[in-house]
């Protein structure tokens, strides 16, 4: 069984892999004062609640954007797995061909999300995670990483909203039942999400018209995927699991 773990700079989610059945995923909040006793604990008691034993996993692969939480996560695989996880990142084959200016600045959890894009839909492919940023990442039918867009993620949107009006209130992130709001918070609710998905919608769009009209498929993930992509024609898929999809395509290219 192959432990998949995504390190972000908000959550740390892991994805349990036996075989091509993804058995449980779990999220933990990304603090960088966690010891490494204490992610140990976090990692076997989700094994358990999955019906696992620290004895069936047969390896590690991280993929991470936070350096300063890798020193204490990656000593509690060595400690408590006994394990040295294999990392996504420079010497690492991916099967991908990442032709941006600097393929080094290219973030590992997108580099993920392009893996698991192409080698599960194949390509070409707009790939659009929606997490803590909101990334949008072209994937060609040759499997070239070569263009993408990087903004403001819509919670960090939001909280600069109510954080900076002194009296709007913070409301949950939700389709509304109507654009037509009649109070505080439906209206807030109604101006995050459709301003929001208009943004979302605009941005493949302009994507197929810079690629000569293209006929790429969009495929989009990231904990706030859900509520945008049954909401438009313009997403193909929504596939919560793809950046561990990728990471296991990754790492069967790296023990052959």
């Amino acid at each position: 069984m192959l432990v998949a773990v995504d390190i972000g700079n908000t959550n740390i989610v892991l994805g349990f892999l036996d075989g091509d059945t993804i058995a449980g995923t779990y999220r933990i909040t990304t603090k960088a004062n966690h010891t490494s006793d204490e992610y140990g604990l976090f990692l076997t008691e989700f094994l358990r609640m999955s019906g696992f034993q620290p004895s069936d996993v047969d390896d590690v692969i991280i993929c991470s954007v936070v350096p300063k939480v890798m020193h204490s996560f990656r000593s509690s695989i060595v400690k408590f797995l006994d394990i040295e996880p294999m990392v996504v990142g420079p010497g690492i084959k991916t099967g991908m061909n990442v032709r941006v200016d600097d393929p080094k600045s290219l973030g590992a959890d997108i580099l993920a999300d392009c893996a698991g894009a192409y080698y599960e839909y194949g390509g070409p492919v707009l790939v659009a995670d929606f997490g803590t940023a909101t990334t949008f990442t072209h994937v060609s039918d040759k499997g070239m990483v070569d263009s993408g867009v990087i903004t403001t993620g819509i919670r960090a949107g939001a909280a600069a909203l109510w954080g900076d009006t002194a009296q709007l209130p913070e409301v949950e992130i939700t389709r509304p039942e109507t654009i037509l709001g009649t109070n505080t918070k439906t209206c807030m609710q109604a101006g995050l999400y459709y301003t929001f998905l208009g943004g979302v919608e605009r941005t493949i769009s302009q994507f197929r018209k810079e690629l000569g009209g293209e006929d790429f498929k969009v495929i989009t993930t990231g904990g706030l995927g859900r509520v945008f992509a049954y909401d438009t024609e313009l997403i193909d898929v929504y596939d919560p699991d793809l950046i561990f999809k990728g990471m296991a395509h990754i790492y069967a290219r790296n023990v052959k």
